[in-house]
């Protein structure tokens, strides 16, 4: 049985190669038409994504290296602070409180530099305000500070003639948006009145962008508080709230109050 089998494949195999008509060993055998290679075929696909802009909160990050991790910044002048950030997709994610310490009463013109940045997750850093633009539309803001009221007490008295400083101010940001490009690097707050201090024009300000006061070696120096020798000083804290607000409008060539 097994021989029969082999010779009628054996001749099957013959016989198809007789019909085939290309010559194969001495037997011609013809390609079956339709069977000639016709090249590669092409056929294309599609793929999208599409974005919509956030309105989620954005935790404040590294004043240095704004790469997005949370760093839990603390709040000198409240144990439950920081206050969480605004929501987007434009948002103040976060701006430093001041803390100038405690002085010793003196008849003499006196500066004062604010404590660095402390953080529960880095060492002590710089000052800063952090500003995420999730809009999508780069299309620019502005963020100013007013400080609402000369430094007083809780009854009252004022601090008078005392004048806040920010110096040393850096642009920090991980995006490949261009930096906001008008920034406070020096900037004198006058009480009542509302300072530029960070702004980007069309074009600039996607993404998240920190304005750092100084830097890890600065940051202990970089924010201060003049006050005048004449002014009377009570044993007592004082104390002042500075108010930030971003709006959409696009940074203008110049910002007021900056140097």
């Amino acid at each position: 049985m097994k021989k029969k089998l082999n010779v009628f494949a054996n001749a099957a195999v013959a016989s198809a190669v007789l019909v085939g008509g290309v010559a194969v060993g001495g037997v011609n055998v013809f390609a079956e038409e339709g069977a000639a290679d016709e090249g590669n075929k092409e056929y294309q696909s599609n793929a999208i994504v599409e974005f919509e802009p956030s309105t989620d909160k954005t935790d404040p990050t590294d004043p240095n290296d704004p790469d997005g991790k949370p760093v839990g910044p603390i709040d000198p002048t409240d144990p439950d602070g920081p206050k969480p950030g605004t929501d987007g997709p434009l948002s103040i994610d976060y701006a430093s409180s001041l803390d100038f310490g405690k002085q010793k009463i003196t008849s003499a013109d006196e500066v004062y530099t604010a404590k660095a940045q402390k953080f529960t997750e880095l060492a002590d850093g710089p000052n800063y305000v952090q500003v995420t633009d999730n809009r999508g539309t780069e299309s620019g803001w502005t963020l100013k500070v007013k400080q609402e009221a000369q430094f007083k007490t809780a009854d009252g008295k004022e601090l008078t003639g005392a004048a806040i400083t920010f110096t040393n101010g850096v642009v920090n940001t991980v995006s490949e948006s261009p930096k906001p490009s008008i920034f406070a690097n020096k900037v004198t707050l006058v009480p009542g009145t509302e300072a530029s201090m960070l702004a980007a024009k069309d074009g600039e300000g996607a993404g998240t962008h920190v304005l750092a006061f100084g830097n890890n070696d600065t940051a202990a120096e970089s924010i201060k508080l003049a006050v005048p020798g004449k002014s009377t000083k009570y044993a007592k804290k004082y104390s002042t709230q500075l108010t930030w607000t971003l709006s959409d409008t696009p940074g203008a060539d110049a910002a007021e109050g900056n140097e």
